[in-house]
């Protein structure tokens, strides 16, 4: 796990019961994946909770019905949920062309810098539906990058095979998208002189010829 991105719990024992038919186990996969994955749907389809919980409901229906052939293919459960999610997703937006989130230019991607001090001032706020918002608000590739990484918590190889691109354009992705969130966020500084203004105290007075 890299700084910036959340822990998440290891579910390998789940999955491999909820593959043999244990019905508790699924319950604790929906427990854990659940919540990251609404959030994804919600920052993909513009923040409409009524949409990404129906979107969350077929996507968990398809694991439902494929969970017995699953195979990590390095992503992990996670990431394979993700990836279902995002095809219905895509599916959703198709259907509803009017939607802005949907339609977000793709982001020109730079080196990532070696920091994690802007990405860490976002992270917190991903759990409130105001942050997935704002988000949604980002260049799409951004905007999915953040929420793969940062609310449902793949790393960048697994965020990668799900968004179908190399894991440092991801991290690049991600970490400029957080960096725009964190200067969002950011109060501006009030108060402060304007540029080439300075103030040195009352002028003094000029002296009579």
């Amino acid at each position: 796990m890299t700084a910036g991105q959340p822990a998440v719990a290891d579910l390998t024992a789940a999955v491999r019961a909820a593959r043999d038919g244990n019905q508790e186990a699924f319950r604790l996969l929906y427990r854990e994946v659940q919540p990251g994955l609404l959030r994804y749907l919600r920052g993909l389809v513009g923040n409409n909770a009524q949409d990404a919980e129906d979107i969350a409901s077929e996507t968990w229906l398809q694991i439902a019905r494929d969970i017995r052939s699953f195979r990590d293919e390095g992503a992990g459960f996670r990431g394979w949920a993700a990836r279902i999610a995002r095809n219905r997703a895509l599916d959703h937006v198709r259907r509803n062309q009017r939607r802005p989130a949907a339609v977000l230019p793709v982001a020109l991607l730079d080196e990532l810098p070696d920091t994690q001090d802007t990405a860490q001032a976002a992270i917190d706020l991903a759990a409130t539906d105001a942050a997935i918002a704002l988000i949604a608000t980002l260049p799409r590739d951004q905007a999915e990058a953040v929420l793969l990484r940062v609310v449902v918590g793949l790393d960048a190889e697994a965020a990668a095979r799900v968004m179908g691109k190399r894991a440092g354009a991801v991290r690049t992705a991600a970490w400029r998208g957080l960096r725009r969130l964190a200067t969002q966020l950011t109060p501006p500084v009030t108060g402060s002189p304007g540029p080439g203004v300075t103030h040195s105290g009352p002028a003094a007075p000029r002296r009579s010829r």
